[in-house]
C-alpha cells in the first residue's frame, strides 16, 4: 500500500545583519520548527554579500534544530573555481538541498553591462550543471544519495525577459540540466500560478513547481514584493490595506488575500507551499493555520516503514 501524499510545507529566511536581529531570527526559528516543514530556504545578499553569515546560519540550522536547510547559491559576480569551493563546502558540511540562482548584479560596478566574465558561470542552468558535477565527485560522501537541486520560477514575467514564452524555456533549461524542483518568485492573482503551470507543462517542464507566497499584511510590504517581482501592485488589495481601520484589521486583509493564493494554487494541483517570512513568524503561522494544510503524522521510523 502506498503512502498517503502530503503537500509540502517550507519557508524562506534570510541571514541576520545584527545581534538583535540574530535573537529575533531564532525565536523565528523556533516557532516554525513547530510545524515541522520539508525544508527552510536560506538565502544572502546580491553575489554573496554575506555568504559568510548565510553559511554560520546553515551549520546552525544543520546542528541546533531538526530543520532541513536550502542553500541559497547565486553565479553572477563569482568564478567558477569560487562556486565549485562554495558547493563542496556546503556539501561536506552537511548541506543537502541548493537553490541555484544567477542572482542579482552586484552594486560595486564589477559586471557594469550585467553580464558574468568570460569564463564565469552566467546562468542558473549552468550552475546547476555545476552542482551536479561536484555531486559527481563526492557519491561516497553522499551514501549514494543525491543532493536535491532547486531554481526559480517566474509566474508573472520576468523584469528582464522578453516574454513569459521565454521564462518557461529558461526553466526548460534548467531542468535539463539536472534541477528537481522550482519554487515560484511572488504574485498576487491566482490566475498566474496556473497559467505558469500550463505554460510549463505545455513546453514540457514535468518537476514539481512550488508557489512561493509572502503574507501581504502592509502596504511597505507589498510595494517591497512588487518590487522584487518586477511586477505591478494589485491595486485592490493596496486599497483595503490603506483603508483598514487598525494593524489587526490591516493584518486579517493581508493573511487572507495570501490564504486565497496559496488555496487556489493547492486546489489546482501545487505540490506545496512555500512561504517567504521576512524573518517574521507571526503572519506566516497565521496563513499556516488558515490553510489547515494536512502535514504527515509525527512518527518514528519504524512506524513509517
Amino acid at each position: 500500500m502506498s503512502s498517503p501524499s502530503y503537500p509540502a510545507l517550507s519557508y524562506e529566511l534570510y541571514p541576520p545583519r545584527n545581534a538583535e536581529a540574530e535573537e529575533s531570527l531564532w525565536t523565528t526559528i523556533r516557532r516554525l520548527e513547530v510545524t515541522r516543514p520539508d525544508f527552510v530556504s536560506v538565502t544572502y545578499g546580491a553575489a554573496g554579500s554575506n555568504r559568510e553569515t548565510a553559511i554560520a546560519l546553515l551549520r546552525r540550522l544543520l546542528t541546533e534544530t531538526t530543520l532541513k536547510p536550502l542553500a541559497h547559491l547565486t553565479c553572477i559576480g563569482s568564478s567558477r573555481a569560487d562556486l565549485t569551493a562554495i558547493v563542496e563546502r556546503l556539501i561536506g558540511g552537511g548541506v543537502r538541498g541548493i537553490l541555484a540562482l544567477r542572482g542579482d548584479a552586484p552594486d560595486d560596478g564589477d559586471a557594469p553591462d550585467g553580464h558574468a566574465p568570460e569564463g564565469d558561470v552566467a546562468h542558473a542552468d549552468a550552475l546547476v550543471r555545476l552542482i551536479r558535477e561536484v555531486e559527481g565527485q563526492r557519491t561516497a560522501q553522499l551514501a549514494a544519495g543525491r543532493v536535491s537541486v532547486g531554481v526559480a520560477a517566474y509566474a508573472t514575467r520576468h523584469p528582464a525577459s522578453p516574454s513569459m514564452e521565454q521564462d518557461v524555456e529558461v526553466l526548460l533549461a534548467k531542468e535539463a540540466a539536472g534541477a528537481d524542483f522550482a519554487i515560484t518568485q511572488v504574485f498576487f492573482r491566482p490566475s498566474d500560478y496556473a497559467g505558469l503551470v500550463r505554460r510549463a507543462r505545455r513546453a514540457g517542464v514535468t518537476m514539481p513547481i512550488i508557489p512561493g507566497v509572502m503574507p501581504m499584511t502592509s502596504t511597505r510590504r507589498l510595494k517591497k514584493l512588487s518590487g522584487l517581482a518586477g511586477i505591478d501592485v494589485d491595486q485592490g488589495l493596496w486599497d483595503r490595506l490603506e483603508g483598514a481601520r487598525s494593524d489587526e484589521e490591516r493584518r486579517r486583509i493581508g493573511v487572507a488575500a495570501t490564504v486565497e493564493l496559496a488555496r487556489v494554487a493547492l486546489e489546482d494541483g501545487a505540490p506545496g507551499i512555500h512561504l517567504y517570512t521576512f524573518n517574521e513568524h507571526a503572519a506566516a503561522l497565521d496563513v499556516l493555520d488558515a490553510l489547515d494544510l494536512e502535514r504527515p503524522p509525527q512518527a518514528g521510523l519504524a512506524a513509517s516503514l
